[in-house]
């Protein structure tokens, strides 16, 4: 399957789990990707291992046939087993389990991109030293997805746009009423879960953030 270079992707989305309230997993993944997404996320906090994994093979097929990367999000051994194009991790669950380099992970010999989250410039800075395919710049504002993160503010998106080569996606709290602010600090590719999620037409919200980002 060959998908769209990250570097010419902009939107980036999720089916959260805590934000579903009884939908379709299913069928909210075709709307994100009839709505102009480049990437979804599978973001499953609470849920088992066995859910996690049942949910992905549902999801895998219906996004790679729109040419859209499935990211497995927490959990390597799913994303290996299920064959998804991408799998995210947060810094505990890279550096703080022992890693280094994106190399040492299984993952990534099987060829599966390998994105990381960052809350510092110095965070960056190791996660593109250690091979990351992309990095997560978060979160910008306050977000419900991750109460206790303290925002990082626009003063860390206007420092990776000025100095991260590495395709980058700005996260956290990117609503309409904020995303223009976070594309006049500089970013290309944003990452958006609740603003679309809890929208009342999913593939309008789409639409309309990237035309603000387009």
């Amino acid at each position: 399957m060959r998908f769209r270079p990250l570097a010419e992707c902009r939107l980036y989305t999720f089916v959260d789990t805590a934000y579903l309230r009884g939908r379709d997993p299913i069928d909210i993944a075709r709307q994100l990707c009839d709505g102009g997404s480049d990437l979804i996320q599978l973001r499953a906090k609470g849920s088992t291992l066995e859910e996690v994994r049942q949910l992905a093979l549902l999801l895998l097929p219906v996004v790679s046939a729109a040419k859209v990367r499935l990211v497995i999000n927490d959990h390597p051994e799913i994303a290996t087993e299920i064959g998804a194009p991408c799998l995210h991790l947060g810094q505990e669950d890279f550096f703080d389990a022992g890693h280094q380099h994106v190399e040492e992970l299984p993952q990534k010999k099987q060829g599966i991109e390998i994105g990381l989250s960052t809350h510092t410039p110095d965070q960056c800075a190791r996660a593109i030293n250690a091979g990351a395919d992309y990095v997560a710049i978060g979160p910008v504002f306050a977000t419900g997805t991750k109460p206790l993160a303290m925002p990082v503010t626009l003063e860390y998106v206007r420092w990776a746009a000025g100095s991260v080569r590495l395709p980058w996606f700005a996260i956290g709290g990117i609503s309409l009423e904020t995303v223009e602010s976070v594309v006049q600090a500089g970013a290309r590719r944003i990452c958006v879960v609740s603003a679309i999620l809890n929208s009342r037409n999913i593939i309008e919200a789409c639409r309309e953030f990237r035309r603000r980002i387009d």
